[in-house]
């Protein structure tokens, strides 16, 4: 089941961006552009989770991508709740939530595949 949320969140983020302002001065390495302190830097989720650099075949829903064996990605291109100490607050209730709501949907409805 996490997989399969995780895989959903992927491609179909809720936040479209993350915002950050820098604490120093920052160059990014064979660029020549330099991050100034207190400059806000937005991070594209959306653009990042459909990258074929970090995923492969970024328009297919594949759940087995996030299968404990299949992880391969950096963990700072699956973004849907931010990243290190700044990351969502509310991340693990948001999870659960989900998952209550995937379980009462399974138990309540019969689901067919279309064709």
């Amino acid at each position: 089941m996490d997989a399969v949320i995780d895989e959903t969140l992927r491609l179909y983020t809720v936040v479209m961006f993350h915002e950050r302002v820098a604490n120093e001065d920052y160059e990014l390495k064979g660029t020549g552009i330099t991050i100034k302190k207190d400059d806000v830097v937005h991070i594209p989720i959306y653009a990042i989770h459909r990258d074929p650099e970090h995923f492969s075949d970024p328009e297919v829903f594949r759940p087995e991508r996030f299968l404990p064996e299949n992880i391969a990605h950096n963990p700072y291109t699956y973004l849907p709740f931010g990243a290190g100490p700044r990351n969502c607050l509310g991340m693990r209730l948001a999870q659960l939530e989900i998952k209550l709501a995937l379980v009462n949907l399974v138990h309540r409805y019969v689901f067919h595949a279309t064709e």
